[in-house]
């Protein structure tokens, strides 16, 4: 009896050339740090996990924290650019508008960040060097704040916020919001706390215009 003859492979089951190596790098650094910290996910174990050496991954990268940021960068909410080009073009919608998308990204920025970076704060010394790396780099928490502030300042210039408006302390307020959001509700069975991401951002956002109008 003749065997019938094995069928085609789908082109779902075919296989697929393998991602460049840089992005299975940030691929791997970015759920490592997810799932155990950014404190316990060595290069050594981001470079195996990703299927190269480790030698490769710093043709690619300096350090882990060049490594941190680029995941920051391209695996988490793009909050730079949103807050970045409003700063550069501000005027298109409203600044309560913009604050709730503003607020919108940087509560799911925060949501996947903090657990990123949380583990650096059990170990002081190990904090202490990644933050100079990252001030290095040009890079940090603080970051955003500055965004925010020089996206105001330049709203302020517009006239469409108060002449006296304390940008700082808007940018500080809207963002520890956010920050807050991530924190607090993380533990919660939602994730989410009483209000929901958009109900959220849209309060934050009017409370804030509210003092600075």
């Amino acid at each position: 009896m003749q065997s019938s003859p094995s069928p085609s492979p789908s082109p779902s089951q075919s296989s697929r050339p393998p991602a460049p190596a840089r992005v299975r790098i940030v691929d791997a650094a970015h759920e490592l740090m997810r799932t155990i910290g950014l404190a316990r996910a060595t290069t050594k174990e981001i470079a195996k996990a990703a299927g190269c050496s480790e030698a490769a991954l710093y043709k690619h990268f300096a350090s882990k924290e060049d490594l941190f940021v680029a995941v920051l960068k391209e695996r988490l909410p793009r909050l730079g650019p949103l807050i970045e080009g409003l700063a550069e073009a501000p005027g298109e919608r409203t600044v309560e508008e913009n604050l709730t998308e503003i607020a919108r990204q940087a509560a799911l920025f925060y949501a996947e960040s903090f657990p990123i970076a949380a583990s650096l704060y059990a170990d002081p010394q190990l904090k202490r060097r990644h933050d100079e790396a990252l001030r290095e780099l040009g890079a940090g928490p603080h970051m955003p704040i500055e965004w925010v502030d020089a996206y105001l300042r330049a709203e302020r210039g517009a006239g469409r916020v108060g002449a006296d408006a304390d940008t700082y302390a808007a940018a500080c307020l809207l963002l520890g919001a956010c920050a807050q959001r991530a924190f607090a509700y993380d533990m919660t069975p939602s994730g989410a706390g009483p209000r929901g991401l958009e109900e959220f951002a849209r309060s934050v956002a009017r409370t804030v215009i509210r003092g600075i109008a």
